[in-house]
């Protein structure tokens, strides 16, 4: 009987064990889909395949991506016309999450498995565009609450880039004037909005099929880019946002008053141009800031921010996705929906 009731014993620990197993590998698993590239050129390096989980670090977190976004610096580091130290073969291209956590490393002391959060991952690391994403502690913020994943997948890159363009670098104030150029993309529509919210005067540049987008997001003038001059409409002003380069940044130091500023997004201000005008330039790459997402997330859920999707694509169509930003001519942000 002894041995009946110890062999009934091991029979339902073994169960047990093999329901756990099973529960783990569920939970857990060894792979996920992603999509990469193993090697640089157009979006027919991009594959849909299995790839390993991520290795999480000890102030790192598991996220259960639900949504990636698509940022323009996406389809410039898979042709190659961006590259960042470090990056190897084959790469797991998207820079921007919201999704849940699944597990987290011992040194994390923020967040919890089960968190909701969004994150702008470090440029040298990536890993946006796949199921499970590697996201280090200070990179993250919890999820704003007002917004689904979509949303909040749309906003890290984009807005701050924005942030710290606008706040950060230029020091924007309520009583001054910024000319935003590409105002209805991705960075600009937040650039926008952030700077309603801090009480400035905004003039932006756009199409015309998107001055009612930009008006109703708090736009002061909208300009004509294709049509109209914008140093007709703007003068004397404090701050310009570079989203463009080119001919449109050569004719913008003119606009700005003494003492004011250039921050591009795109290329170097020249010195001579600026020492010409008496006026400062800058031009900047977007940090991850897990702290400045939590202030974002904040405006987000009191209104001051809304981030437009104009279009989502599931994971397997992240090529068509990367043609759609690849025009230029996106409204807001493309996001990507992950199985």
């Amino acid at each position: 009987m002894k041995r009946f009731a110890a062999l009934r014993t091991l029979t339902r620990l073994g169960a047990v064990l093999g329901a756990a197993a099973i529960a783990g590998a569920q939970s857990s698993p060894a792979t996920m889909k992603a999509v990469r590239i193993h090697e640089h050129g157009d979006v027919s390096v991009l594959r849909y395949e299995d790839a390993p989980i991520p290795e999480l670090g000890p102030a790192d977190l598991l996220v259960r991506v639900h949504a990636a976004g698509v940022n323009p610096v996406d389809w410039k580091f898979r042709t190659g016309a961006f590259r960042m130290p470090g990056a190897a073969f084959p790469a797991t291209l998207g820079f921007d999450v919201s999704g849940v956590i699944e597990r987290v490393g011992p040194q994390v002391t923020k967040f919890k498995p089960g968190d909701e959060v969004y994150a702008y991952l470090n440029l040298q690391k990536g890993g946006g565009y796949a199921q499970f994403a590697a996201v280090a502690e200070s990179e993250a913020a919890l999820k704003p609450r007002s917004i689904d994943h979509i949303h909040a997948g749309a906003t890290p890159l984009a807005a701050l880039t924005a942030w710290q363009a606008l706040i950060d670098t230029a020091g924007l104030r309520a009583d001054q004037t910024v000319l935003i150029h590409a105002a209805a993309g991705g960075v600009g529509h937040f650039a926008v909005q952030i700077a309603k919210a801090k009480g400035a005067r905004v003039v932006a540049t756009a199409s015309e099929r998107n001055h009612a987008f930009l008006k109703d997001l708090g736009a002061d003038v909208v300009v004509d880019y294709r049509t109209q001059r914008f140093e007709d409409f703007a003068k004397n002003v404090d701050v310009v946002l570079d989203a463009v380069g080119g001919d449109t940044q050569a004719r913008s130091y003119a606009v700005l008053k003494p003492g004011g500023i250039l921050v591009s997004i795109v290329q170097p201000p020249n010195q001579a141009r600026l020492d010409e005008h008496n006026i400062r330039g800058a031009v900047i790459l977007v940090k991850p800031a897990g702290s400045q997402l939590v202030l974002i997330a904040e405006m987000i859920d009191a209104g001051q921010i809304k981030p437009h999707v104009s279009a989502t694509f599931p994971l397997e169509q992240a090529a068509d996705a990367q043609r759609a930003v690849e025009t230029g001519s996106t409204r807001g942000k493309i996001v990507l929906t992950v199985p």
